[in-house]
C-alpha cells in the first residue's frame, strides 16, 4: 500500500527531526522546511498529501503560508502543530481550511491520529481545547480579536518581516519590491493598526503569534 506523503514545516531542527522519527514508520516524509516561504515553494514542488506546519515561523507564518497555498490551489491537507493554546488560533486555522490542530506537547500521542483523520477527509482538534475552539469558531472570536485581518496579504507579509527586525532593503529583496514600497507598506500597516513605532510593531507581532517572542 502506498504511504501518504508528508511535508514538515518547523523552524526548530530538533523538533522537526523528532517529528520525522515519529511519522516515518507509517508515512513518507518527503521534506522538512524551516520557514513559511520555503514551505510554499516546496509544497508547490512536491505536492504532498499532508502538510504538518507550525504557526509561528520565520519569513512567513504558517497561516499566511497556507493562505498562499490555497490561492495557488495546492490540494494538500494541513495539520497545524503549535505551542499556541489560544482557541482563536485554532479557530482561524480551521477557518482557512486546516484539517487538524495539535499542540506540540501532545504530538507523540495525537499527531498520527490527526494526519489519519485529515487523509480521511475529517478534522481533528486536540481535546485539550476542543470546547474552546468550537465556541470561538461559533462566536467569530478569531475575526474580532485579530486586527491584522484588516490588512492585505502583502501588508501582513511586510508586518512580519519588519517585526523580525529586517531593514527596508532586506524586506524589499525578499518580496521583490523596492525599499520605498516596503516603507510605504510599513507606514500603512502602522496607521491601520494604530502603532507608533517599530517597537510597537514588533510587540504587536509577538502578541498575535506572528513572530516568536
Amino acid at each position: 500500500m502506498k504511504r501518504a506523503r508528508i511535508l514538515l514545516a518547523d523552524d526548530h531542527k530538533i523538533v522537526a527531526e523528532g517529528l520525522h522519527g515519529l511519522l516515518e514508520p507509517e508515512f513518507e516524509v518527503v521534506g522538512i522546511v524551516e520557514d513559511g516561504r520555503a514551505l510554499v515553494a516546496r509544497a508547490k514542488a512536491l505536492c504532498p498529501d499532508v502538510i504538518v506546519a507550525d504557526i509561528t515561523m520565520p519569513l512567513l507564518n504558517g497561516i499566511e503560508a497556507v493562505l498562499q497555498l490555497k490561492k495557488a490551489e495546492v490540494a494538500a491537507k494541513v495539520v497545524f502543530l503549535t505551542m499556541h493554546q489560544d482557541a482563536t488560533y485554532a479557530a482561524r486555522a480551521f477557518e482557512i481550511g486546516a484539517s487538524g490542530f495539535v499542540l506540540k506537547h501532545s504530538a507523540p500521542s495525537e499527531l498520527v491520529t490527526a494526519i489519519r483523520e485529515a487523509l480521511a477527509g475529517r478534522t481533528y482538534v486536540t481535546p485539550l481545547i476542543a470546547k474552546e475552539v468550537m465556541q470561538a469558531y461559533r462566536d467569530g472570536a478569531a475575526q474580532q480579536q485579530e486586527p491584522s485581518r484588516k490588512l492585505t496579504p502583502r501588508q501582513r507579509e511586510v508586518l512580519q518581516l519588519f517585526a523580525e527586525g529586517r531593514s527596508a532593503k532586506e524586506v524589499a529583496a525578499i518580496l521583490k519590491i523596492s525599499p520605498r514600497t516596503a516603507e510605504f507598506h510599513k507606514a500603512s500597516v502602522m496607521k491601520l493598526l494604530r502603532l507608533d513605532s517599530t517597537a510597537d510593531l514588533t510587540k504587536y507581532a509577538v502578541r498575535h503569534g506572528i513572530i516568536a517572542s
